[in-house]
C-alpha cells in the first residue's frame, strides 16, 4: 500500500460518520449587525470606503457623465479603459481617449492606461467592500488590477447591502469574483504601507442615486 493510499484511507475513516452531502448546514450567524435604514446603510458604506482610503463621490444619474468627466480631468487621464457593456452615456462628456477592453491586451498595454471606469455587482456597507463579477459593465478581472486608477460606479441603493452574507446571496459563485476594499496596499515587516503593488493605487467610488446628495471625499 502506498503512502497516498494510507492517507486517503485515514481520511475516509475519519469521515465515515460525517453528515451526508444533502444534510442542511445550520447557519446561525447574524446576517447583519444592527438595524439600519436604507439611508443609514448607504452612509455606512461611504464611511467605510473612506476609511479604506477610497475617494467617495456622490451624484445623481443625470449628473454622472459630468461627474466622471470631471474626475478624469482632475486626474489628468488621457486614456480610459472601457468595459464592453458600460453605458455609453456615462463617458459621453469625457475628453479622455476611450480604449475598449480587448482579450488580447497585454499587461504592458494595460499598464499604460491612465484610468479604468467600471460598474459593480454589489457593495457591502459593513466592510466597505466593492464586488465585481466580470459582468459586461465590469469587464475582465485584470483591467481593474493593472491600471493605476480605478473609478467604480455603484447604483444606490439597489446595489448596496449591509453584510457579506447578503452579498453572497446576490453573487454567482462560479463567476470570477473580485472583492475590493480600498486601493491596493501592502506592508513590509516594518509596517511601511505601500499602495499600488497588486492593484490600483487610487480607487474612486461614485455613489449614484436618483436624489441629489453632498459629495464625500477622503
Amino acid at each position: 500500500m502506498s503512502s497516498r493510499e494510507r492517507i486517503l484511507g485515514r481520511v475516509r475513516r475519519a469521515l465515515a460518520d460525517a453528515p451526508g452531502e444533502d444534510t442542511p448546514f445550520e447557519r446561525a450567524y447574524l446576517r447583519e449587525h444592527g438595524d439600519r435604514s436604507v439611508e443609514e446603510t448607504v452612509e455606512l458604506l461611504a464611511e467605510n470606503l473612506a476609511d479604506y482610503r477610497a475617494i467617495v463621490h456622490r451624484c445623481t444619474t443625470a449628473d454622472l457623465p459630468a461627474t466622471l468627466a470631471g474626475m478624469l480631468a482632475a486626474r489628468g487621464a488621457g486614456t480610459v479603459l472601457v468595459p464592453p457593456g458600460l453605458e455609453a452615456s456615462w463617458l459621453a462628456e469625457a475628453d479622455a481617449e476611450q480604449v475598449p477592453d480587448r482579450a488580447g491586451s497585454t499587461p504592458h498595454e494595460l499598464d499604460r492606461i491612465d484610468s479604468v471606469v467600471t460598474a459593480c455587482a454589489v457593495a457591502v456597507a459593513e466592510t466597505g467592500t466593492i464586488v465585481l463579477d466580470g459582468g459586461p459593465d465590469q469587464g475582465r478581472r485584470r483591467i481593474t488590477l493593472v491600471p493605476d486608477h480605478h473609478i467604480c460606479v455603484v447604483r444606490v441603493p439597489d446595489q448596496v447591502v449591509s453584510s457579506v452574507p447578503q452579498a453572497l446571496e446576490r453573487l454567482d459563485p462560479v463567476r470570477p469574483l473580485t472583492w475590493i476594499s480600498g486601493p491596493s496596499a501592502t506592508s513590509d515587516i516594518e509596517l511601511d504601507r505601500v499602495e499600488g503593488v497588486h492593484g490600483p493605487r487610487t480607487l474612486e467610488v461614485v455613489l449614484v442615486a436618483d436624489q441629489a446628495s453632498d459629495e464625500v471625499t477622503s
